[in-house]
């Protein structure tokens, strides 16, 4: 059986969320997906994701919200993190902090094992992110069939050597967090599929998602500026991931963009 695994990349602004209110459904037909995981961190005007995008996501298509250095934008968040397991933060903040690092859904009658964990180079100083996803995987170890891993992190190397520790042991590895999707999606030796940035989902004429005024001021002048969402036409940016749940290994990786033109 082949299963397959969208994987949308960092959604942001409200407007990107009511694209895909109206078309995840479409998307899913056209990609074929079984499943759709998705980083929702900034979801809300750039930083953070509230209860109620997050709902419209999962309400939409969504199975699975990851998240990033951005999950505690909004407050109103902390209780689904807690209450709801279909939407998970970095597994190496601090366990007193609110929800969980890890969940398991079911994808086609398969035990999936989803965890999110965040990088270090050049973001907050947490637990180590490699030893972290080791302990899930130990603590879990029975109680999945397939494992899959968004690596929230900044620097590409540290992407990399994510993918090829856990090559073989965790089946889909993704990098999220740039907004910049990467060209060098493939599968590893020991058939984990591996993307280091998926991109994001948002639109595509301004600064990684945001409106370009206050950015280019900013590095003109090191002055801060108030971020916003950028306008203009939401693309999707993501990775469809093929799983043979006969020879339990990804099997191919292909990069996927869509403007609202292709899911129409």
């Amino acid at each position: 059986m082949i299963i397959k695994v969208l994987a949308v990349g960092d959604i942001v602004g409200l407007a990107a969320v009511e694209y895909l209110k109206k078309n995840m459904w479409k998307i899913r037909e056209l990609t074929g997906a079984d499943a759709v995981i998705a980083n929702g961190e900034n979801a809300y005007d750039v930083r953070g994701i509230g209860c109620q995008e997050a709902k419209t996501l999962l309400d939409s298509g969504v199975d699975l919200i990851t998240t990033g250095n951005h999950v505690w934008g909004r407050r109103d968040i902390f209780r689904m993190l807690d209450e709801d397991p279909r939407i998970i933060r970095p597994a190496n903040f601090p366990a007193s902090t609110p929800g969980c690092g890890n969940s398991i859904i079911n994808i086609c009658g398969y035990r999936f094992l989803c965890i999110n964990a965040q990088g270090t180079v050049f973001l907050d100083p947490l637990d180590n992110p490699f030893i972290a996803v080791e302990k899930i995987l130990d603590a879990e170890e029975g109680r999945y069939d397939f494992a899959l891993l968004d690596f929230h992190a900044e620097a590409t190397s540290e992407k990399i050597a994510m993918g090829l520790n856990f090559d073989g042991r965790i089946h889909m590895i993704w990098g999220t967090h740039t907004h910049v999707q990467t060209a060098d999606e493939t599968v590893l030796p020991g058939g984990t599929g591996y993307i280091t940035d998926l991109g994001m989902t948002g639109p595509v004429t301004g600064i990684l998602g945001s409106a370009p005024e206050p950015i280019i001021e900013r590095f003109k002048t090191h002055m801060p500026q108030r971020f916003s969402v950028a306008e203009g036409e939401t693309v999707l940016c993501g990775a469809l991931f093929s799983l043979d749940t006969s020879a339990k290994r990804c099997i191919s990786v292909r990069r996927i963009r869509i403007a609202p033109s292709d899911s129409n």
